[in-house]
């Protein structure tokens, strides 16, 4: 992107463009493993859960990544078929499904967090790195984008020229 195309742009399509060539980027380092980017964000997601002893639902995993809950159990049962990911009805809850990853899983994950990080070193080279402080304030900024509620307000004239 030009120069004088990013001083004239507004936040909200810097975070288009800038979602877009990462979602392209991650779609096409993980095609020769054969996983989407939605699979590695289930599985990079349940990863880092079970590292830290967590066997998320169904509905937990969708909060945490952000997916539709009914698309999560989508790439489940998918993952599941593949031997990537195992189900198990929780006890406590018979309609909740507890999710984890088997260990042809862990490995699947692990390779591809591999070649993600990878992309993310690249992207974040110009602000001197994974770990700079400056790529640390970037992922501070981005996290307090994420934690602002978004909601649609229509005027009052636009719903006049809807009826």
């Amino acid at each position: 992107m030009s120069d004088s195309t990013s001083e004239n742009a507004t936040a909200g399509f810097l975070v288009w463009r800038l979602s877009m060539k990462w979602r392209v980027a991650v779609d096409r380092a993980l095609a020769p493993l054969g996983m989407t980017h939605a699979q590695y964000a289930v599985m990079a997601s349940l990863n880092g859960l079970g590292r830290s002893g967590q066997r998320p639902s169904q509905r937990e995993l969708a909060d945490h990544t952000g997916l539709e809950a009914l698309y999560v159990s989508k790439l489940a049962r998918a993952l599941e078929s593949s031997g990537l990911v195992a189900r198990t009805r929780d006890p406590a809850d018979p309609r909740a499904m507890r999710l984890e990853l088997t260990e042809q899983g862990r490995d699947a994950s692990r390779r591809a967090i591999t070649v993600i990080q990878g992309l993310l070193d690249q992207l974040l080279e110009p602000l001197g790195g994974q770990h700079g402080p400056r790529a640390d304030r970037f992922t501070q900024e981005l996290a307090t984008l994420l934690d602002v509620p978004l909601e649609a307000h229509v005027s009052d004239a636009d719903e006049k020229d809807q009826s």
